[in-house]
């Protein structure tokens, strides 16, 4: 006799690139071994398992104990692996030939590993468009699983739910599982009669009915509060106990089992969207507090039930727009996702010709194509209930990735790297983020900047090639919707363990006072104009009056090409105060050399009157509040760790040393200037609460400038990048022969 309902459980363990080892470590120890420590106990129990990449490669170096008990499972016919894209990138976030190229090469992977075939895959963060359909089914897969609001926003309603689908995009088609966002909210935070409540009235109505679970298995354990909850208070021991005593009616089995021994319940075309959850954090902010208090209100009156299934949020893309950070890690891994499909077609055209004399070059294409998969893991192109785009570690993951690809790219087309080889040095221009303008890369072997003439002539990207790291992967201070709760102070969750949808918590007091918000994005060469007496602390909190009107606005560009050293040129005739004034300022790179020459020229200021000028630069990755991290002068005398705020006057110099990371970034000047150095920090939400979080330092050199009767004014910098103390540790051409 079949049974009543089918429960589908489909697991999804993840942590992504960049995450610290112990965090990775904490999660393997609290949730997923403690999971296995008890499920292993239940015989007659199948689930499906999906873990990313990331993770599943750290498993493989620091727990392969863990992957033979997946293993023993898998044989045991207890456990179906479900695939992925590698590294857990937002599917319609990369090319098509990426998302194929990801699925492929994990599903062999994961394949090779079980001994198992790969029939599903887990769609990240269930951001979901039509068209991926092909892409999927080329790829090989059967089905996937996306949250049952998708079905809801394509017309269903409740009991339309209980099974499958078959979906089709160009006579391609794909099976998908509508997960239960009820059981999402119940499993693990409810007790499991609330579960098994739930469940008996569905098979009750619907006989043969299907009902899939799919959710984190960080909750089982790495959730605030969950660890007591799921396994000293025995609700697992208890969940699953509920399962087995309810066999007459409920059958719990692996995904491929459902398609095999249950018929779709029909066709349907999805519209694009994910998790309700992610579509409200995708709306712009104003935006999202007014739903937050419909929602509430609707709530409140008792109708959310009969508007939420036609209530949609926000559009996941539309990230790029909200955090423009996030667009230019898209746009910089669409740059080298373009150069690595032209280099495959390169080398295929040649036949796999080596260049290099010690690896081949498709050996380096393979390895920069990892690189680039790693480089789309999706978790710091975005932000919700988790820290995402605002924690610096996962964005500098993803720029050390790129340029890691990068620096392969260009060894495999035979352009050295290190100090022994041959230096290069470029200048072009094109549209590199998207925005319809075009930007300025000025290239070498040692470095990479990228200019924004458009916005205000910033330099906006500066990677430092030898160490794989971006020194402006800064991040604008922004107004949040969550603010309102930070503003309205501290508020804990009640007795039960609550989802971190749910959990207000305040990691630090006193935030309210902390926030802060910025009037132009922190990136370098921003150009200010200011009041004479102006205080520091005005600027650090932007409570200060912009006199002119060069921050954001355009430059025009000129490109000045010499064999060994390139030059641009910018160039906006603006005002300070009513009055017209132009400012020139140049960026010149030599070949070979990890040394910015900065020109500035001012012209059309008032003979004999003093004007307030100064130059904005950000630094990212270089935290505050560590003793071997410090502002220091000349002398190498010490002026506090890199949170310090420093008022110094008539100086020409000023470093900033990270010894961890290895880097000395050195700021000269040939004029004397007073310089202002502050951090900058977000009050951002992760799933641990409410945080303080450092995100770059300003160091702003500034002038009182007096000019003569021509009415102009010039001075020259130098920002100079010495990883000397990281390439003794690992010199340029054994990391790159190593990736």
């Amino acid at each position: 006799m079949s049974p009543n309902l089918r429960l589908v459980i489909v697991l999804h363990n993840h942590q992504p690139i960049g995450n610290f080892d112990g965090v990775f470590e904490g999660a393997y120890q609290d949730s997923y071994s403690a999971f296995l420590d008890v499920f292993e106990q239940y015989s007659g129990l199948p689930i499906a398992l999906h873990t990313s990449g990331s993770l599943m490669e750290w498993l493989a170096a620091k727990h392969p104990e863990y992957l033979d008990r997946l293993a023993a499972l898998v044989a045991a016919g207890r456990m179906e692996i479900v695939g992925g894209a590698f590294y857990e990138p937002i599917l319609p976030m990369i090319p098509p030939r990426d998302r194929v190229g990801q699925i492929t090469r994990y599903a062999d992977w994961l394949s090779d590993r079980f001994s198992t075939p790969v029939n599903g895959m887990w769609i990240p963060e269930r951001v979901w468009e039509q068209t991926l359909t092909s892409d999927l089914a080329k790829a090989g897969v059967r089905y996937t699983v996306l949250d049952d609001f998708h079905f809801k926003n394509a017309g269903l309603n409740e009991e339309n739910l209980h099974g499958y689908y078959i979906t089709e995009d160009d006579g391609n088609l794909l099976s998908v599982f509508p997960g239960s966002e009820r059981l999402r909210y119940t499993i693990p935070f409810r007790e499991p009669e609330e579960t098994i409540a739930y469940l008996r009235p569905i098979a009750e109505r619907q006989p043969g009915a299907v009902v899939v679970f799919g959710d984190d298995g960080e909750k089982f354990g790495s959730w605030p509060g969950t660890k007591e909850h799921v396994y000293q208070n025995g609700w697992l021991r208890r969940f699953l106990d509920a399962l087995n005593e309810n066999r007459s009616w409920l059958s719990v089995v692996t995904p491929t089992e459902a398609l095999d021994q249950v018929p779709p319940l029909g066709k349907i075309y999805i519209p694009e969207g994910s998790y309700r959850e992610m579509t409200e954090w995708a709306l712009p902010t104003e935006r999202l507090k007014q739903f937050v208090q419909m929602k509430h209100h609707w709530e409140h009156e008792g109708r959310w039930h009969e508007v939420a299934p036609f209530v949609r949020g926000g559009y996941w893309r539309n990230f790029k727009v909200k955090y423009p950070e996030t667009n230019e890690m898209y746009a910089r891994m669409q740059m080298v996702s373009r150069r690595l499909d032209e280099a495959a077609h390169e080398e295929a055209n040649t036949n796999g010709r080596a260049r290099t004399g010690r690896l081949s070059e498709q050996s380096l294409l393979d390895q920069a194509r990892a690189e680039l998969y790693r480089g789309q893991c999706n978790c710091g192109y975005w932000h919700g209930a988790f820290g995402g785009a605002y924690l610096p570690h996962l964005r500098n993951a993803v720029y050390q990735h790129l340029i890691s690809a990068e620096n392969l790219l260009d060894a495999a087309q035979g352009r050295g790297l290190a100090d022994t080889d041959e230096p290069w040095v470029e200048l072009t221009s094109e549209d590199y983020n998207f925005d319809a303008r075009p930007e300025v890369r000025l290239a070498s072997n040692r470095l990479i900047a990228l200019v924004a003439p458009s916005h205000g002539g910033h330099l906006y990207e500066l990677d430092v090639r030898s160490i794989c790291h971006n020194l402006l992967a800064t991040l604008t201070r922004r107004e949040e919707a969550y603010h309102d709760s930070v503003r309205a102070g501290e508020r804990e969750a009640g007795g039960d363990v609550a989802s971190i949808h749910d959990r207000v918590v305040f990691k630090q007091k006193d935030l309210d006072q902390r926030l802060q918000f910025d009037s132009h994005r922190r990136k370098s060469l921003v150009d200010h104009f200011y009041d004479l007496n102006v205080a520091a602390e005005s600027i650090s909190n932007g409570q200060h009056q912009e006199l002119g009107d060069f921050v954001a606005s355009p430059f025009e560009a000129r490109l000045r090409r010499n064999p060994n050293r390139m030059q641009l040129q910018l160039t906006r005739n603006g005002n300070v105060a009513g009055r017209p004034m132009k400012i020139t300022k140049g960026l010149t790179l030599e070949a070979g050399s990890q040394t910015l020459e900065i020109a500035y020229l001012i012209e059309g200021l008032p003979p004999g009157e003093q004007v307030h000028f100064g130059v904005e630069f950000n630094f990212a990755g270089l935290p505050a509040g560590c003793g071997d991290r410090f502002f220091h002068d000349e002398h190498r005398n010490s002026l506090g760790q890199l949170g310090t705020r420093l008022d110094l006057h008539g100086v020409d110099y000023l470093a900033m040393t990270d010894e961890w990371l290895g880097i000395d970034v050195e700021l000269t000047c040939d004029q004397p200037a007073n310089i202002w150095t502050f951090p900058i920090e977000t009050v951002s939400q992760s799933e641990a609460g409410f945080e303080l979080v450092h995100q770059s330092v300003v160091v702003q050199p500034h002038w009182v400038i007096q000019a003569g009767n021509d009415g102009r004014w010039s001075t020259t910098m130098t920002l100079g990048i010495d990883t000397s103390m990281a390439e003794k540790r690992r010199p340029m051409a054994e990391a790159v022969a190593s990736l």
